[in-house]
């Protein structure tokens, strides 16, 4: 198994691109982020329980949210609810969403500080047979993957397995900022900050690192068209198709899901996408929604239903939020 080095804490060039480097600086030791550092104290002590145990913990924290957290409770009651509205059992997928959500957040520290030996334990993969035959054709590759809670586990380990990169949003919070970025870099991640644009995108794919994509955000009308996503018309990105277009690349479905009973997290490669993309845009976004769509169906709780995924709206009809 192949681990990459890590870098120091700058923004370094490597093959090209300028990949970014998580640094605490003197902010971070400022009294209001005190919390949070106690919070990444806590973490590093769960860390050493059994995976089973702190699972009871995250759950405990989970149901903790979904009391506390009216806000996001709201948004996941709406998102469910357009989603699946012949669902009898929509209460029940709320609190087990926040349950699981709870969970992940722990799982951090896990992720963080376990040993290797125990992430490669606790960590199943399917289809990596995917990821090698794009290999050996020569392709670049675009892993296409939805906001579930497990992604963080998911774009870090991978790592292992093919050279890779991802893109990610600087937290405000510096030392929750640093956390994340730690964890999903252990194992040789390397990160582009949305605010680098697309440009180091296209050359870290051109230069052969696989790219752990997540698209399913709504940015608003700007560079989107209406797409279903679970029935429902949805803002959706159209950059994937031109990346695709524009790196020679192949596009695999990647799914990650948590696993019951502390036994870790299942890492699944679906077959690329044949014909993709198919040179219109519309039809091309549907697609790709088709396809996180049907990913997500098989462990509904544990996407990021807590995103405003339908806050843009056609006709500029109001938010649902």
């Amino acid at each position: 198994m192949r681990v990459h080095p890590t870098k120091t804490d700058t923004a370094q060039p490597v093959s090209g691109p300028v990949y970014y480097q998580p640094k605490l600086g003197r902010r971070s030791f400022a009294p209001e982020w005190w919390p949070s550092w106690l919070l990444l104290a806590l973490l590093r002590l769960v860390a050493l329980l059994p995976l089973r145990a702190s699972r009871v913990l995250g759950a405990m924290l989970g149901l903790l949210i979904y009391a506390l957290n009216a806000k996001r409770r709201h948004i996941a009651r709406v998102n469910l609810g357009l989603c699946f509205p012949e669902k009898s059992a929509r209460a029940r997928l709320l609190r087990r969403h926040f349950m699981v959500k709870g969970q992940s957040y722990v799982d951090l520290g896990f992720l963080t500080w376990a040993s290797e030996r125990r992430v490669r334990h606790h960590t199943q993969f399917r289809g990596l047979e995917q990821l090698r035959a794009a290999q050996e054709r020569g392709k670049n590759v675009i892993l296409l993957a939805p906001h579930c809670l497990g992604m963080n586990f998911a774009a870090s380990v991978l790592a292992h397995q093919h050279a890779e990169f991802s893109m990610m949003k600087i937290q405000r919070n510096p030392v929750v900022n640093w956390l994340l970025n730690k964890s999903r870099m252990r194992f040789g991640l390397k990160l582009v900050a949305r605010t680098q644009g697309l440009r180091p995108v296209v050359r870290a794919l051109k230069h052969g690192l696989a790219f752990y994509y997540l698209p399913d955000e709504d940015f608003g009308p700007r560079h989107s068209v209406f797409a279903p996503f679970f029935g429902v018309p949805t803002a959706t990105l159209t950059t994937l198709g031109r990346l695709a277009d524009l790196t020679d690349a192949v596009v695999i479905p990647c799914f990650v899901r948590l696993l019951s009973r502390g036994r870790g997290y299942e890492v699944t490669l679906k077959p690329a996408l044949s014909n993709f993309p198919g040179g219109e845009t519309h039809a091309d976004a549907a697609r790709m929604n088709r396809v996180l769509e049907d990913g997500i169906r098989a462990s509904p709780e544990q996407y990021m239903w807590t995103f405003k995924l339908f806050k843009t709206r056609p006709h500029g009809a109001p938010s649902p939020y």
